[in-house]
């Protein structure tokens, strides 16, 4: 039995009377003319080439087997092309999910495994993802020929929505008041149209269907319309309490904003309060000392009998660093890379790990060929030379390296208080342990203020006043080190320049003289520290006048260039861009 063709959209003459109606319809019977025709057009008939491999069984031609080659080289081998002719079968989306469903099936399970084991194979990994590159081209294309397909049959199919939604417009004229309103009603026929089709309405059945659903929306539309003019009207009966609500929202958002930018405020709150008290036993911190200074006890002890722990050399030279550390620097470490309270027992590996990241010893071998007299004459013979290094990088230096921002934050509250426990190590027992000191305060003359930049300078600097020093710190939630300070201050007073060091700060300045130099100015020293290059600046601060600055110590404070360390270790004045 025939299945019974379904008919085409038709409309009235009475729904026709407008040309754009018209013009729509026409279109509509094109395409669906075109469709028509293709659809009962004998298929063309594909030729696809094909090649087959015929061998010649006198000549004694067969199979190659693997690892060897043909049995003889008379063998002959025909190659004849031939064509055949394929009749394409229409296109199925339910028969090409159903036939590719297996496939897709077991090829994700193989990914899966695939992926299990990738990991530790970068090989496998990078023929994984090539596999699936091409996968998902040959997909690609597959669907792109379906496609190609069903595009004459889609084409119709949008020909007739959108005489629908014309009819629709023509109706109900309010749906066309605005985009928004136009795009959800024509979406709403798409949706209805296809509804219809997929429950074998035909087209003037969809179109009923379509009608009765358009008169649906409309009413929706004008009772939508009908809310936000009463909802207004609300509005301007109360408009004084609406008023008063905006004020009060916009009041809490400044205060909000307000709050986010109190962070220095914060953490002073929190320096001073239980938050910067070091959580742990006083027990497990005295005993963590104790163990690190038993490691650099060894080391000392090694370096100084350096020939008896590495004998056979004829001379000994040494470069080294002087050994120890902060306890305070290594408990305030301790306790923000563990993120709170900890045992003896629990940091061991952390102390090994922090001890093997501040020293390093290395020794390299330097082999002269020397020469003793004899009766003989002069004789050669190898002098072996020891040259032993050892480097402190400074323990106070790898929590920037170790810790992430939060925890360095949290390093820097504790050693702005040596976590309320300036009792802990006496300078009589532990002569390498940092005192808590109060910064330098000073009054800049007001003539100096004049100057808006200048005076922009000063007022972010002084916000960090008594902030401790942390090496590689950039940002008020981490503190700072002498150039992270100067670029912060400068980023926040008109220029743009990044996080420079104390070298490139230097370079971006053109150079002053003591004599013209002004408030604002920059000033840089040399050799504050054992620095790869003698000749740069190691450290800076701003100056702000009558032989001031304001810089970066320990802790952020102000400070007289009079005095003996920093004229001994002076470099240059320089003037910012």
């Amino acid at each position: 039995m025939s299945r019974k063709k379904p008919s085409r959209l038709q409309f009235t003459e009475a729904e026709q009377d407008g040309g754009r109606l018209k013009e729509h319809d026409r279109t509509k019977e094109r395409e669906a003319d075109r469709a028509a025709m293709r659809k009962d057009a004998p298929p063309p008939k594909d030729r696809k080439k094909l090649k087959r491999r015929i061998i010649d069984q006198k000549s004694g031609g067969g199979r190659k087997k693997k690892g060897k080659s043909a049995t003889k080289k008379t063998a002959k081998t025909e190659g004849q092309l031939q064509f055949e002719e394929e009749r394409p079968k229409p296109p199925s989306k339910l028969s090409h999910a159903v036939k590719t469903a297996p496939v897709l099936a077991v090829s994700g399970k193989l990914h899966h495994e695939i992926s299990e084991a990738e990991e530790d194979n970068v090989g496998v990994e990078s023929a994984h993802r090539l596999g699936q590159t091409a996968e998902g081209g040959v997909l690609l294309a597959e669907r792109s020929r379906r496609a190609h397909k069903l595009r004459e049959y889609r084409t119709a199919e949008r020909a007739e929505i959108d005489a629908l939604y014309q009819q629709a417009l023509q109706d109900h004229p309010e749906l066309g008041s605005n985009p928004l309103s136009r795009w959800q009603q024509k979406q709403a026929i798409k949706n209805q149209y296809a509804a219809a089709k997929r429950s074998g309405q035909t087209a003037e059945g969809a179109a009923r269907a379509t009608s009765t659903m358009t008169k649906r929306v409309s009413d929706t539309l004008r009772g939508a319309a009908d809310t936000g003019k009463r909802t207004g009207e609300f509005v301007m009966r109360h408009k004084r309490g609406f008023l008063i609500v905006i004020g009060l929202f916009l009041i809490l958002v400044m205060f909000l904003n307000m709050m986010s930018s109190c962070s220095v405020l914060a953490q002073a709150i929190l320096s001073g309060g239980t938050g910067g008290t070091f959580p742990c036993e006083d027990a497990d911190m005295l005993g963590a000392e104790a163990d690190y200074a038993a490691l650099e006890a060894a080391l000392q002890n090694e370096v100084d009998n350096y020939p008896s722990y590495h004998p056979g050399y004829d001379e000994y030279r040494y470069d080294l660093d002087s050994i120890g550390h902060d306890p305070y620097v290594l408990i305030s470490l301790l306790t923000a890379y563990h993120e709170g309270a900890w045992t003896r027992g629990e940091v061991q590996g952390t102390l090994q790990m922090l001890f093997d990241q501040q020293y390093t010893l290395t020794q390299t071998v330097e082999v002269e060929v020397r020469y003793h007299s004899t009766d003989d004459g002069d004789v050669p013979y190898n002098y072996y030379i020891c040259n032993v290094k050892l480097e402190n990088f400074d323990l106070s230096h790898l929590p920037v390296y170790l810790l992430s921002e939060d925890q360095l934050s949290a390093y820097s509250v504790y050693m702005a208080n040596q976590g309320n426990r300036s009792d802990l190590f006496p300078t009589d027992q532990f002569p390498n342990a940092s005192q808590r000191e109060d910064y330098l305060d000073y009054d800049v003359p007001p003539e100096a203020l004049e100057d808006e930049v200048f005076a922009a300078m000063l007022n972010e600097a002084e916000k960090y006043l008594g902030m401790p020093y942390v090496w590689g710190g950039s940002s008020p939630s981490t503190s700072f080190d002498c150039s992270g300070f100067v670029s912060w201050v400068i980023n926040h007073s008109g220029w743009d320049v990044g996080r420079l060091g104390a070298k490139a700060l230097c370079n971006l300045c053109t150079p002053v003289s003591p004599a013209n130099a002004r408030p604002g100015d920059l000033v840089f020293f040399i050799n504050t520290y054992d620095a790869p290059d003698p000749n740069a600046p190691t450290h800076c601060g701003i100056y702000v006048g009558g032989n001031m600055m304001i810089h970066c110590g320990n802790p952020i404070s102000y400070a007289n260039l009079t005095s003996n360390y920093w004229q001994n270790h002076f470099f240059c004045y320089g003037r910012l861009p």
